[in-house]
């Protein structure tokens, strides 16, 4: 095949220099205070079950997102298992759960033998579309997940009212959003109960580990029998199935230090967010920020939503990301649709869908939700959190790479015309 030949331009791609030369932050952070709690607990030999650290975490954390309870758990995944055995989900029933969202958001229902109903979500935050969500409503409708989804929260006035007229749970997925507010509440407060992920990418992190807020005595003592293999918080056997989905004192040091900073961290991460959109918008060009609902009075960051055009580009999104990357930043995919991700083979004899009424369950084989797949297959773009805590020269190098990306693409698309064997 013949090449074309490309003159010399400043893009990195075709030979010139990268524009980003900084390092973003490292992650996680750790500091004095996380070294001192942890020799000293080490020393104590109390390393789990209720221990000082894991009590202090979980008063602070309530605390801080503005409900009556929070207890810690093994993981992200088993919160929302237990929070929606604790608001009443029982096998049979049917959850709702937009299509786009880490695949454990799904397993944790299908776990507990809810009966998982995907949904199309908003194509300008990408969080559960509440007009999706009423369609989806029958009779076997228990709970409705929404998923506040890398850098946007879910209508939370929309869901809470919908809630109330169809009689229905919310269980908040808050992984990606802690610290978030809508109207001044937290995210985490609004439903019946918050589920929250602290793996090792979240903006509050203990390497693993997890927790439930909540406000309602009944679901705070359930789930604590539920993770505490079946004792009741005074101590006492529950007189409920339980399990062991116990979190460490050593977990709990380092979120306790971590929420110690994670205010400070949010502010840095929302001004250089706003900036990016900003700038973003100035320039005009395939890429631009998801807009925020006003409704939104804090924004936490897992990353930054952001939209590509490939028709305005003339490029695709992989290969967009190419040319960012050889500027030295890369930007991220989100993930693929809950029904067909490689990390849940639905229809895997360790599934429990083969193994159920094909009358009673979803059709994930030929699901199709038109949202989901655009953004997940040619749209969607995202800057991860720990570039957000950048500083402004930093901050300044991304926005420059952009520009210089979108002021040079006309050369991009003779570069990837020229070389097929780059990423299509």
């Amino acid at each position: 095949m013949m090449r074309i030949t490309i003159r010399p331009s400043s893009l990195a791609i075709t030979g010139g220099d990268p524009t980003v030369t900084g390092k973003p932050p490292a992650w996680p952070v750790v500091g004095d205070q996380e070294f001192s709690r942890m020799e000293a607990t080490m020393r104590s030999g109390k390393w789990s079950w209720h221990g000082p650290q894991e009590t202090a975490f979980c008063e602070e954390y309530a605390s801080f997102i503005g409900t009556k309870h929070c207890l810690c758990l093994a993981n992200g995944t088993v919160t929302l298992q237990c929070a929606l055995q604790a608001v009443g989900v029982v096998p049979g029933d049917e959850v709702i759960v937009p299509g786009l969202t880490w695949v454990a958001t799904a397993q944790a229902a299908m776990d507990i033998g809810a009966s998982v109903v995907l949904v199309d979500v908003d194509p300008e935050i990408w969080c559960i579309d509440p007009k999706a969500v009423e369609a989806a409503i029958t009779p076997k409708t228990k709970a409705i997940i929404p998923v506040h989804l890398y850098g946007c929260m879910c209508n939370m006035d929309t869901i809470m009212s919908m809630a109330r007229k169809y009689k229905l749970k919310v269980v908040e997925d808050v992984a990606h959003q802690h610290g978030s507010m809508w109207r001044d509440k937290r995210a985490g407060s609004i439903g019946d109960a918050g589920s929250f992920s602290f793996q090792q990418s979240k903006i509050l992190t203990s390497g693993e580990g997890g927790a439930v807020t909540c406000n309602d005595d009944e679901v705070y003592n359930i789930i604590h029998s539920l993770k505490q293999v079946g004792w009741a918080p005074d101590g006492r056997p529950g007189n409920r199935y339980g399990h062991n989905y116990r979190i460490t004192e050593m977990q709990c040091v380092l979120l306790r230090g971590g929420l110690a900073r994670l205010d400070a961290q949010n502010k840095i991460r929302e001004e250089n967010a706003c900036l990016i959109a900003e700038e973003l918008e100035k320039m005009g060009g395939p890429l631009r920020a998801a807009r925020r609902d006003p409704r939104v009075t804090c924004q936490a960051y897992y990353s930054q939503t952001l939209h590509f055009d490939p028709n305005t580009a003339g490029i695709t999104r992989n290969q967009y990301m190419e040319a960012l990357a050889a500027e030295g930043f890369g930007l991220l995919t989100p993930y693929p649709p809950v029904y067909r991700s490689p990390l849940l083979n639905l229809y895997d004899n360790t599934s429990p869908i083969p193994f159920r009424d094909p009358r009673q369950v979803q059709n994930y084989a030929s699901l199709r939700l038109p949202n989901v797949e655009n953004i997940a297959d040619s749209t969607g773009l995202l800057i991860f959190n720990n570039h957000l805590l950048g500083n402004k020269e930093y901050i300044g190098q991304i926005v420059n790479a952009i520009k210089k990306v979108n002021d040079n693409l006309a050369t991009a698309r003779l570069y990837f015309k020229s070389n097929v064997g780059s990423r299509k």
